[in-house]
């Protein structure tokens, strides 16, 4: 079987930015749900067993140990606003969703992956996400990033080519270089070819040395930005705990647990009246009767692929 993890934040985004304005009866702007809901029927057409994470409020645990990273501030209003709708919309649908508050979507989805990998019947997991940090859990070909807007997977070979490490040290890379989506700093100095470079010489943050480096480590401005890390490794070690997703998030899901049941059609109905779109029941249904989980094409249990 193959499963399905879906970054339910960043599908909201994508679908507030590019899907049209769709105005209800009351003047309410549900365009971004709309999207969503025929993101997911497109993802459905090939995918069994699909999990979708949010991030329920933006600011973490990790608010708490950097007041610099990431928070709600700035958003949309009218994104925000879709934040709890799309949520209804994806349990609607019949999807196991997960809403985070403590945790980030990335920590949920890294925990459903490792869950998930670790399952010998599961063949692939595949990620859907664009996002840098989920990186660290890719896993030779077996766990993988799906960037839905490009239709491009990038497996463990892929991450090194990009990044120029191993997924192991993506979290010890964005100490370094920072990362911005996330109001991550990183340090003064530090690009992403350098910073791999450094990475690739001595294996890891905590293993970079002090001193002055060999002069094998082939960086530009070695002694400036050795110099720098020492200055800063204190923030360095923080940056890194920013950037390594959690993989125990406790999740009640199983791998079985994950496969599509058909839609809620009591809240598909009250959805359809909160888009004012009569017209969702019918397409969710109708990819439902078509579905290869449905019992209906099988002998009463689900097929898995």
């Amino acid at each position: 079987m193959q499963v399905h993890l879906v970054d339910g934040t960043f599908e909201l985004f994508r679908c507030f930015f590019g899907a049209p304005t769709r105005l209800t009866s009351a003047g309410v702007d549900v365009g971004a749900t709309r999207a969503f809901v025929g993101s997911m029927l497109t993802l459905l057409k090939d995918a069994t067993h699909v999990g979708v994470a949010f991030d329920t409020v933006i600011e973490s645990f990790r608010n708490q140990l950097f007041p610099g990273y990431k928070t709600g501030d700035g958003l949309d209003p009218a994104l925000a606003a879709q934040m709890p709708l799309v949520e209804l919309a994806s349990r609607a649908l019949g999807l196991v969703t997960w809403s985070m508050i403590e945790h980030e979507c990335d920590d949920a989805l890294a925990t459903m992956a490792v869950r998930a990998a670790a399952d010998p019947r599961v063949s692939r997991v595949s990620i859907c996400s664009p996002d840098k940090d989920l990186g660290q859990v890719v896993a030779s070909d077996r766990v993988v990033l799906v960037d839905r807007i490009r239709d491009k997977v990038l497996d463990e070979a892929g991450v090194v080519a990009k990044f120029g490490v191993p997924p192991r040290l993506i979290p010890d890379l964005l100490a370094l270089v920072g990362d911005d989506a996330d109001g991550v700093p990183g340090l003064p100095g530090f690009g992403l070819k350098g910073a791999a470079a450094v990475l690739s010489a001595f294996g890891s943050l905590e293993a970079i040395p002090p001193t002055p480096w060999p002069a094998d480590v082939k960086v530009r401005g070695a002694d400036k930005l050795s110099a720098t890390l020492q200055a800063h490794r204190a923030d360095a070690a923080l940056y890194k705990r920013l950037t390594t997703l959690v993989v125990d998030v406790p999740l009640p899901t199983t791998v079985d647990d994950l496969v599509w049941r058909g839609p809620d059609d009591a809240a598909l109905a009250a959805l359809a009246v909160t888009l004012d779109d009569e017209a969702v029941p019918a397409r969710v249904q109708k990819a439902w009767q078509k579905h290869p989980a449905n019992p209906a094409h099988t002998d009463g249990a689900p097929r898995t692929g």
